[in-house]
């Protein structure tokens, strides 16, 4: 039997073209049903969030004026003023957003939590239709920024 008529160029290169064709079919569905790569890290990854470090700034501090008529200002009890302290209180746990600028705009630098403790340093100022006061930490430096007045408590100096 003579196969030559067969085997023609033309045949060859189709049949070539069917098994490429199959091959490429093959890799396909492997690359499909075959379980994807995970590597065993064996912990989750943590987000890191970066708190710019504190830059210098001239500390004012407004002293009152003393009327003579009235006699030497105070604070009424429960009244928020520079020098005094605060307590966050009324997030239900949520902690209260520390941010950098009065303003709902302003970027959060930290959460205060629940009952956590703040001297007064500054305010108040009026944005947002809040009334907001910069806090800082007794025990933290770093730990300083614009609050809103509804969530803070007057608490007794230590």
């Amino acid at each position: 039997m003579d196969l030559k008529p067969y085997l023609n160029r033309w045949v060859i290169l189709g049949a070539f073209g069917v098994a490429g064709t199959l091959l490429l079919i093959t890799l396909i569905a492997i690359g499909w049903t075959s379980p994807r790569f995970s590597p065993n890290v064996g912990f989750a990854p943590a987000d890191l969030t970066m708190i710019p470090a504190p830059t210098h700034t001239l500390e004012f501090v407004p002293t009152p004026t003393v009327d003579p008529l009235i006699g030497t200002p105070t604070l009424q009890a429960n009244t928020i003023g520079i020098g005094g302290y605060v307590q966050i209180s009324g997030t239900e746990g949520d902690g209260l957003r520390i941010r950098a600028t009065a303003g709902l705009n302003g970027e959060t630098v930290f959460r205060g939590e629940e009952s956590e403790v703040f001297a007064v340093k500054d305010g108040p100022q009026e944005a947002d239709g809040y009334t907001w006061w910069y806090l800082a930490a007794p025990y933290d430096d770093t730990r300083t920024g614009w609050a809103v007045a509804d969530f803070l408590a007057v608490v007794p100096s230590p």
